[in-house]
């Protein structure tokens, strides 16, 4: 296995780590198996969230005897000091440990980010936290890149985790700024929530950039975790085949995939498209319809509210047929409420 070093954190993490949003549908057996198999070959960061059901409790589970051989990032999307301090205590119980090594501000929006870390915000229960011993860092994750330069700002944000995948590029240069001021890199969604089916390509695309500190792909079986390392072991040369390959995924999925870029807002009707399409991901590709369906419902307005303006379109850079997109989308979850019926 090749190590790294985690930016300012001074860890040292193996290249890649263990998405754990997958291992929601694993059962506890499934989920120690694939954890024990990484664990063997030198697989030492996993990372997790209090969204993500049961995934730190699996972890914990699997872990459990074998605490000093991983590395534990978790996050939450808590505001407050309060809320924070809570998640935080809840993660340690999960995990069956008494302190987390990166313990993540999760996907803030521009808005919540300052209240986070404002007085009574979140940022005190973490460093609180940390003084304690009960986390060891602090990092923040994003989808945005407007977030993602602001935490750059940030002193004591120590890792930033980004989407950037073959057609996911838009946070390039904020990922090389963030190389230059030793935050780490941490590389989420490498296969575009799965919409990239060649994870191998995927892999070694991102690979390529020396600015990316550790990729961590979601993985719920042995068979994806060697097929996984084994691309990102490889540090031989992008091939010119390999190269046709990242154009030929965008040319798929140019058409009809949103980078969460968030150009095409406000909308009209105060839908928050970005998060239409990342939950529908769930459901689409994920295999994890009920977790994706009960983030969609619990959006204050659903994509059937559209007025059918366009605005959206008219701002998209990548020319996205939204209107259509968010029709799919309230179609897909319409059939599976149908289903649970």
């Amino acid at each position: 296995m090749k190590y790294v070093t985690l930016g300012k954190t001074g860890l040292k993490v193996s290249k890649i780590g263990l998405g754990g949003i997958p291992i929601q549908k694993n059962s506890a057996e499934e989920v120690k198996e694939l954890l024990m198999y990484l664990m063997e070959q030198g697989v030492n960061y996993v990372d997790s969230a209090r969204g993500y059901t049961v995934s730190e409790a699996l972890l914990g589970e699997a872990m459990e005897g074998h605490r000093d051989r991983f590395i534990i990032a978790t996050k939450s999307m808590s505001v407050t000091k309060e809320d924070m301090a809570r998640d935080i205590d809840i993660s340690l119980k999960n995990f069956r440990t008494d302190y987390i090594d990166l313990y993540q501000i999760h996907n803030p929006s521009m808005e919540n980010l300052e209240k986070i870390l404002s007085e009574g915000g979140a940022m005190e229960a973490l460093r609180e936290a940390k003084a304690e011993g009960k986390i060891g860092h602090i990092g923040l994750t994003a989808h945005s890149t407007e977030v993602f330069e602001k935490a750059l700002s940030l002193d004591e944000i120590e890792t930033i985790m980004f989407p950037y995948n073959i057609v996911e590029f838009q946070g390039t240069e904020l990922i090389r700024k963030a190389a230059e001021k030793n935050v780490g890199f941490i590389d989420m969604k490498p296969l575009a929530g799965g919409a990239i089916e060649d994870g191998r390509l995927a892999l070694r695309y991102i690979c390529a950039n020396p600015d990316v500190t550790i990729v961590i792909p979601g993985m719920y079986s042995v068979e994806e975790a060697k097929q996984n390392i084994e691309a990102v072991l490889d540090e031989s040369p992008l091939t010119e085949e390999e190269k046709a390959g990242f154009d030929k995924v965008r040319g798929e999925l140019g058409e009809n995939f949103c980078r969460r870029c968030n150009y095409c807002q406000p909308c009209s009707a105060g839908i928050n498209i970005a998060n239409v399409f990342l939950f529908a991901g769930y459901l689409q590709r994920y295999d994890l319809g009920a977790w994706g369906y009960d983030r969609y419902m619990a959006l204050p307005v659903k994509p059937e509210a559209c007025v059918d303006c366009g605005l959206c379109e008219t701002r998209c850079p990548y020319h996205l047929p939204i209107r259509e997109m968010l029709r799919k989308c309230a179609a897909d979850f319409a059939d599976y409420e149908k289903n649970l019926k």
